[in-house]
């Protein structure tokens, strides 16, 4: 056959998937069965602005709050 050798993805490319890494049981996964946070984008769409840089998703700020707290994180950065 001519052409390159063909390599398969996984080869070429690292994979990581959260789920084979987060244990089954963790806090964070049963936060999540619960919280349904899918509304908040379009209560607060109206104060975005469409020009610039795009904001943080408002679902993932709060998301990103929620382990903070659960975690004893005190910081934002």
């Amino acid at each position: 056959m001519m052409g390159p050798k063909q390599e398969a993805q996984a080869a070429l490319l690292y994979e990581f998937s959260l789920d084979d890494h987060v244990p089954k049981d963790h806090l964070l996964r049963s936060i999540d069965r619960f919280v349904d946070l899918s509304s908040i984008r379009a209560h607060l769409s109206e104060f975005y602005s469409h020009t610039g840089r795009p904001s943080v998703d408002p679902e993932l700020l709060i998301r990103m709050l929620l382990v903070g707290y659960c975690f004893g994180i005190r910081s934002e950065r």
